[in-house]
């Protein structure tokens, strides 16, 4: 079965050459230049991806992707910008952008980063789908429990708080995707005050600690918006 996208691009040469070169290699395109119709065809075309440019007419790539999370949370989302400002990727990473790639840019590229998000969608769903009350989680050296509050490295049991626990398992739950800081902050504390804040920059701290053994593995903080866990 072909790999369906949804590409969203309102200049016409573009467009043809990408929607004809992602075709020729095997994915199945669906190509939107107008903004009013995205959401219908996204509905319609059912695609495992969306590449979205950001300047468009009557409706930007930012809303876009707003209307696509609410209509499908984990859709892997890659924006294509002119733009070079770090304000507007951050912005992308803030309303739900997997990935950014800046025009002009090569077709390897595209294809190797849908590719790439694919495969991290694949595995954040199987990593999921492990989750369970009883089962342990493996993250490079580490085995993490947490229905009984431990991660275990090389024999060495540590205890982990409750709130340690809710944290890593949220990351765990999103490995190698963005978790926006609000998100986290309402999960584990109820709420996003200035002081619950605070607290998740301590946990987050202490978490970087326990993994601190293991160079493959990375809680990246992307300021104003959230943090990374990569493994």
């Amino acid at each position: 079965m072909s790999t369906k996208i949804l590409y969203v691009e309102d200049e016409p040469f573009l467009g043809k050459i990408v929607k004809e070169s992602l075709e020729s290699r095997g994915f199945e395109v669906c190509m939107v230049a107008d903004g009013r119709e995205v959401i219908a065809q996204f509905k319609s075309f059912q695609p495992v991806v969306c590449v979205l440019d950001i300047m468009l007419p009557y409706r930007d790539g930012y809303a876009l992707a707003q209307d696509i999370r609410q209509l499908q949370p984990d859709m892997p989302i890659i924006f294509l910008t002119a733009k070079t400002q770090t304000e507007d990727v951050l912005k992308g990473f803030q309303v739900g952008g997997n990935d950014f790639i800046r025009k002009p840019f090569s077709m390897e590229e595209l294809i190797v980063r849908i590719q790439n998000l694919l495969h991290l969608t694949q595995q954040k769903t199987a990593t999921t789908a492990a989750i369970s009350p009883n089962q342990a989680i493996a993250l490079g050296q580490y085995q993490f429990l947490p229905h009984r509050y431990e991660l275990h490295q090389a024999g060495n049991v540590r205890k982990l708080s409750h709130r340690e626990t809710e944290l890593l398992s949220i990351l765990t739950e999103n490995l190698n995707f963005t978790v926006q800081r609000r998100d986290i902050l309402l999960r584990v504390w109820g709420d996003d005050s200035f002081f619950n804040s605070r607290n998740l920059d301590v946990y987050i701290t202490r978490l970087r600690d326990y993994f601190r053994d293991d160079a493959t593995l990375e809680i990246i903080t992307l300021k104003g918006v959230g943090y990374l866990f990569k493994a």
